[in-house]
């Protein structure tokens, strides 16, 4: 099995216990990247008036129970396990939470029920940022209903975390309602985490669906050809101005911003306020969206050590390969192959190179009018956690011209929005390097094994093994001087009794 390959007979399912909303998510298999078959949620706002009383209202514990219920038939349906339910800042403090969670434990006999600590919570926030952003490096905020959980990332792993009362419904609370008291109740809180200035320069990973809410409205707000959060990224500045408008509008002005969930109008501002002032304590150059959090963090603790530590976006591009090409054999052989046209990469370049060869074949069995666009869209809106929003639109590019999309198409400009120009022809000269490797061997390594490219400064050499199956008919010579216009290079063709003597 494949460094990041799924193992597919499990279907673990994880229930979040959360201050603001109640969730379940299943998920498919232990892959590298968690798969969620179900996500599905009910907005109780448990810590709804525990600041007053602190204690759980009856009635939101009643819904909650029928939550749960449904929760339990659907992972029994599924035939989900491991099951776990994982309860959170508002169960934690309020003082009738242990019999809360006892009553639950009555309801749903042989389940194990974990009352988390806030350590706890930001130590799986950050295993789930991880999962999908392997190398974060600065300070992350998983901002939920009733606590706020704060980690710092570097190296792969966690350093030092904490917890604060901060939650946007606890907030809100504790200041009444009024904007101006929660600035000052927030500045105070993170001035007692000293270590939040060593994000200084670096990014700040946000977690937590009201900060998730404010990528959304930026999104919407700019047209940003993406509507994907995870991975999204503000500047310092953008996010600061962003953080302003928000905390500053009225309702009424928040109820007409577009791509604002209606359940999160209450919460936002204080969202805005913790965000604004999260930002003057970290120092932060930019704020980068996770659409991964706790739950993800809980699944990766499932994964064995060895599927945990592979690459998240080559194990995407595998998984792709496996599934859809038509000899998976292929891709490693194409990244041989490709690797003279690249002699000057960098390793990122190389990286994603790779991961262009894993996908290459993807569309073979789509309708052949429709193979580009539909390659295009199924790489560009994949669940891949590894994949950045640069990644994605580079990734796409390059399957559309392994496609041979026309440049004019449509569906070609979110992608070039993404990109700057020097990235988009390169991803122009890869997919069509992948294009005429794929015409060549017909998506087989072993008629591609009797092809090779040689580079010798800008003169680019096609090899081809004489009497091996492989020639050079009208299709691959026009894909020849293709890849000859793209990439600048003079091209030349040999034909030679057998590579191995070149």
């Amino acid at each position: 099995m494949r460094d990041g390959e799924s193992t597919p007979a499990l279907r673990p399912a994880v229930v979040d216990l959360g201050s603001n909303s109640v969730r379940l998510v299943v998920f498919e298999g232990l892959g590298r990247n968690p798969k969620p078959i179900v996500n599905e949620r009910a907005t109780l706002r448990l810590a709804r008036g525990i600041e007053a009383s602190g204690r759980l209202d009856p009635a939101t514990m009643d819904q909650a129970r029928a939550v749960l219920d449904r929760f339990r038939r659907i992972v029994e349906a599924l035939g989900a396990a491991p099951f776990e339910v994982l309860g959170t800042a508002a169960v934690r403090e309020a003082t009738n939470g242990r019999a809360f969670l006892d009553s639950l434990a009555e309801q749903l006999p042989g389940v194990p029920i974990r009352l988390l600590s806030g350590q706890e919570e930001a130590v799986l926030s950050a295993a789930g940022v991880l999962c999908g952003i392997p190398a974060a490096a600065g300070v992350l905020a998983d901002v939920g209903g009733g606590s706020l959980e704060l980690a710092r990332l570097g190296s792969g792993k966690a350093g030092p975390v904490a917890t604060l009362p901060l939650g946007v419904i606890r907030l809100s609370e504790r200041a009444h309602g009024d904007i101006v008291r929660a600035r000052a109740i927030v500045e105070q809180e993170l001035a007692s985490v000293p270590w939040l200035s060593e994000g200084t320069g670096r990014d700040l990973y946000l977690v937590g669906g009201t900060f998730r809410a404010l990528a959304r409205i930026h999104i919407a707000q700019t047209s940003y050809p993406l509507n994907i959060v995870h991975h999204y990224t503000l500047g310092r500045e953008e996010a600061r101005d962003l953080t302003a408008v928000i905390a500053g509008a009225s309702q009424r002005v928040l109820e007409r911003l577009p791509g604002l969930p209606q359940r999160r109008i209450e919460d936002l501002p204080f969202a805005a306020v913790t965000l604004r002032r999260l930002l003057r304590a970290t120092g932060a150059a930019r704020v980068v969206f996770s659409g991964n959090g706790m739950r993800e963090g809980w699944f990766m603790r499932l994964v064995p050590p060895a599927l945990g530590a592979a690459d998240p976006l080559l194990a995407a591009a595998q998984e792709f390969n496996d599934r859809l090409a038509r000899d998976p054999a292929l891709a490693p052989a194409l990244i041989d192959w490709t690797a003279p046209l690249f002699a000057d990469e960098t390793p990122a370049e190389q990286h994603l190179r790779e991961a262009a060869c894993w996908m290459s074949d993807i569309g073979t069995r789509d309708h052949p009018d429709y193979r580009a666009e539909q390659s295009v869209l199924r790489v560009l809106r994949q669940p891949g956690v590894g994949l950045d929003h640069h990644a994605r639109a580079f990734l796409a590019l390059v399957i559309a011209f392994r496609y041979e999309a026309e440049r004019t198409a449509s569906f070609l400009a979110p992608l070039r929005s993404l990109l700057d120009l020097s990235s988009a022809n390169r991803a122009e000269a890869l997919g069509t390097a992948l294009r005429l490797a794929c015409t060549l061997s017909a998506g087989t390594p072993r008629l591609l094994a009797e092809t090779a490219l040689a580079r010798s400064g800008r003169r680019l050499v096609l090899r081809l093994a004489e009497g091996r199956g492989v020639y050079a008919g009208d299709g691959v010579m026009r894909r020849l001087d293709r890849l000859a216009e793209v990439t600048g290079f003079e091209t030349a063709l040999e034909t030679i009794s057998a590579l191995a003597a070149s």
